[in-house]
């Protein structure tokens, strides 16, 4: 390891750490505009100049290209490299506008820290300034080209990091400009990062232009809740109101960047049509008196019908608290055990996920870029994790081969080979694959389950056989694979097999990774959790046989998800008592006797398990209420004096539902403290006080392996085989995710609307043959539940026999529900 001197301290650091890093480690920050941590260096804005006294280099250089070398002797302060910098930075302010009283990024600007420390405070130049005019590049990202100091992170990052090309350098000298060919939105789902990334203010925050300065927010740690990431973000409140939302370092997750989704879902804790005051009936009433009535009502509906007439709901936007304190109170007060899921199908494929956790074998979103084969099995990471699409980009860019088997048309910002099959066939395919990779003597070691099943693998030719072998001769060359595993394209079986997978390819002595990619939030920790496996669907049929007259929907909307929406309205009209509590203005609301405002996560914190396992912590943002753009019209909090907080009736779901079942805790603690405990489900079986800790907000902690992992080695694969021979020709539906327009919470986000793609119906052009339809046509597809109206989008990377839907929420998508579902519309005819 080098050790050397810079300043007159000594600092030891490893191999291939450049002297502006070493540096950093012992608190001396060097001036810095084009370095960035996770874009290397490029030596472009010549501001990190230091002066190298003794060592292999001499004289003045760029900290940022230079590695520390042993013996090195590094001076920032010299009269040289001061004022070289100082210098610099006078060249780089020339042309810029000081516009800093009305710059976004004013109070945070690298540019303001680098020009002071610098020592630049006089302004020489006399002559006429360079002036550019600006580009729309959509709703997200505001372009103010003349405050540019051509550092070029943007086009680095925009091109190399995240590989879109519609935005980049053009000119040369004094000219040089940063942009776009046309004035457009921005192609990349990860555009935002252009904001954090960019050290002036060239590109700023659209949606929260003009809101505040850095000084005037309450910020804090967070976490995104817009898919199964986890990834970690700041917060910024201003005036009782969410108004912005940023990356937060995390070498474990999500490194230094978020997906647009992410950084722009959150609009639905702010919005003006969130419902923020109880009702009864339609009628707006203060929170006591419904609580007291929901009390009444569920407890009169227990006397006469029995508990167990009372059922619960949750979703897997819940916290870990709020979906625990569900079930504790549903087996304390004897009502039905909770729904988590609205179907059998889902909740299957993610219990399958869940039960293969081991916690040897689980990476985490970093870990991704490591590997060096990559095998994506039933996941669209860009439409379903965004943020796991910009790390397999950095792992293909360190030379790691990608290979996705997919029936959808996946797109990906970098070069990988796509084999689209069916999700029976991919279950053979992985399975031929690891036939074809692990050693059979390996096999023996683990047992004699483990030997028949690999022997019973089949040899059959599949479709794109020869690709199948390309893949084979590399995943057989890897030292450090990863299986990739969605849960929503994919067989129940699909996420067993792929540990299976990982189990046989360790055993040839390779270090085997497994990464399960599930539908929410907290859809692990609601799989975890939920042993009983109670659908909302078989709850819906006890409603209509007379056994539930009792429904509490908890931050679950059935109205949106479930496939028919007939049914579920007959059995809503057919309760005596429907609740709803919810931040959302939801469509499940709409029927609701009763209604409950409940706290976004923004409000009241919460625990949440990510899909490696990891459980995080988000601490509140803020104390809730009505923000002052709506009790003071947006300019002035009201005059009037108080003691409440305008529109703080929200509270903790977790606590609304303790109050309605009116629980006291075992040491009499009341129902506000009881519910704000942090609840662990008990098979977990961890010490509560490690969840008190720093550690939780900052990265996290890994479940340990609490439960005993799946039976392995026990798919049959002659029955699959059999399935495959013996399954129909017919056309099959999927229903999938967008980047933009599917996802639950940030399709509330009026900012991400435009977006979104349009309704459509993706299919290969031997099907669209088939039906009489061509590209670009607008059809309505009749079923018996009822109809859809989308436009024909034909294209050659879609599995034959299998059309896509997104699942927008135009489009009544639920009545194909989900998993792939047989196509046999009554009539399909153009608009």
């Amino acid at each position: 390891m080098p050790k050397l001197i810079i300043d007159n301290q000594e600092v030891d650091v490893s191999n291939g750490t450049k002297v502006i890093d070493a540096a950093e480690q012992i608190g001396i920050m060097i001036p810095r505009f084009c370095y960035h941590p996770a874009l290397g260096a490029v030596g472009a804005c010549r501001v990190c100049a230091v002066k190298f006294i003794e060592g292999p280099v001499k004289g003045v250089q760029m900290s940022c290209m230079v590695d520390a070398a042993d013996g090195m002797v590094v001076s920032t302060i010299d009269k040289e490299a001061v004022d070289f910098r100082r210098h610099v930075i006078e060249w780089l302010m020339l042309h810029h506008p000081h516009d800093c009283p009305v710059c976004d990024v004013g109070g945070q600007c690298l540019l303001q820290d680098m020009t002071v420390s610098g020592g630049h405070s006089i302004r020489r130049y006399p002559g006429k300034k360079r002036t550019f005019y600006d580009q729309y590049l959509g709703p997200l990202v505001q372009h103010e080209m003349n405050r540019c100091i051509q550092c070029y992170r943007c086009s680095r990052y925009y091109q190399e990091f995240s590989g879109y090309k519609d935005l980049g350098v053009t000119g040369s000298g004094n000219r040089i400009y940063f942009g776009r060919r046309n004035d457009g939105i921005l192609k990349s789902p990860f555009s935002g990062n252009l904001i954090d990334i960019c050290p002036t203010g060239v590109y700023t925050d659209k949606p929260s232009r003009f809101t505040g300065r850095r000084w005037d927010y309450e910020r804090s740690p967070s976490i995104c809740l817009n898919c199964s990431l986890g990834c970690h973000t700041i917060v910024s409140a201003r005036y009782r109101e969410i108004v912005r939302q940023e990356a937060r370092h995390s070498p474990i997750v999500n490194g230094h960047f978020i997906c647009d989704r992410g950084r722009y879902g959150f609009f639905y804790t702010s919005m003006a049509e969130r419902p923020r005051q109880a009702i009864i009936s339609g009628t707006k009433v203060p929170l006591a008196k419904a609580l007291v009535q929901v009390a009444e009502r569920v407890t009169d509906i227990a006397l006469k019908s029995g508990a167990a007439a009372v059922a619960c709901v949750g979703s897997g936007r819940s916290s870990l608290q709020t979906l625990v304190t569900m079930g504790r109170l549903s087996r304390k007060m004897g009502w039905q055990p909770p729904a988590y899921w609205m179907n059998r199908s889902v909740y299957d494929r993610v219990r399958s996920a869940v039960s293969n956790y081991d916690s040897d074998t689980a990476v985490s979103l970093q870990e991704v870029s490591q590997s060096d084969f990559i095998l994506i099995v039933g996941c669209d990471p860009i439409n379903e994790a965004p943020m796991l699409a910009l790390t397999l980009r950095q792992a293909q860019r360190k030379g790691a081969r990608v290979i996705v088997l997919d029936p959808r048309p996946v797109n990906l910002p970098f070069e990988f080979q796509h084999i689209a099959l069916h999700p029976e066939e991919i279950n053979l395919c992985l399975g031929i694959l690891i036939k074809r990779v692990v050693d059979r003597k390996k096999v023996e070691d683990l047992g004699p389950d483990a030997l028949v099943y690999f022997d019973t693998i089949p040899e059959e030719q599949i479709t794109e056989n020869k690709q199948v072998d390309i893949v084979a001769a590399g995943l057989k060359e890897s030292r450090n694979p990863l299986i990739i595993c969605g849960t929503d394209a994919i067989t129940i079986e699909t996420p067993h097999l792929a540990a299976d997978a990982v189990s046989l390819l360790q055993s040839s002595t390779r270090k085997a990774g497994l990464f399960f990619v599930l539908p929410g939030a907290n859809a692990f920790g609601a799989a975890w959790i939920d042993s009983g496996g109670v659908m909302f669907d078989n709850l819906v049929s006890r409603i209509e046989q007379g056994e539930v007259k009792a429904l509490i929907l908890i931050e679950s909307d059935p109205v949106r998800f479930y496939p028919d929406p007939e049914r579920l309205e007959r059995a809503f009209a057919s309760l005596d008592l429907l609740v709803v509590i919810d931040y959302l203005n939801t469509d499940s609301l709409k029927h609701a006797d009763i209604f409950l405002p409940s706290q976004t996560v923004f409000e009241s914190g919460g625990l949440f398990i990510n899909q490696e396992g990891r459980v995080q912590a988000a601490p509140p943002s803020f104390c809730g209420g009505l923000s002052v753009a709506e009790t003071g019209g947006g300019r002035h909090p009201p005059r009037d004096y108080g003691r409440g907080l305008p529109g703080d009736d929200p509270t903790n779901a977790g606590e609304l539902l303790a109050a309605i079942a009116r629980l006291k805790g075992p040491e009499g603690e009341s129902v506000k403290e009881l519910s704000q405990k942090y609840w662990l489900p008990e098979t977990l079986s961890l010490d509560e006080s490690e969840f008190t800790g720093k550690k939780l907000y900052a990265e996290g902690i890994r479940l340990p392996n609490a439960k005993a992992p799946a039976k392995r080695f026990t798919f049959n694969w002659p029955a699959a085989v059999d399935r495959l021979r013996q399954r129909e020709q017919s056309l099959q539906i999927l229903t999938v995710e967008c980047t933009f327009g599917t996802e639950e919470l940030s399709s509330f986000s009026p900012h991400l609307d435009v977006l979104q793609p349009e309704p459509s119906l993706l299919l290969h052009p031997e099907d669209a043959v088939q039906l009489g339809i061509q590209d670009g046509d607008e059809i309505t597809v009749t079923i018996a539940k009822g109809s859809v109206k989308v436009r024909v989008l034909v294209t050659d990377n879609i599995r034959s026999g299998v059309l896509a839907m997104p699942r927008l929420r135009q489009v009544n998508w639920q009545l194909f529900g989900t998993g792939m579902i047989p196509f046999e519309p009554d009539q399909i005819y153009k608009a």
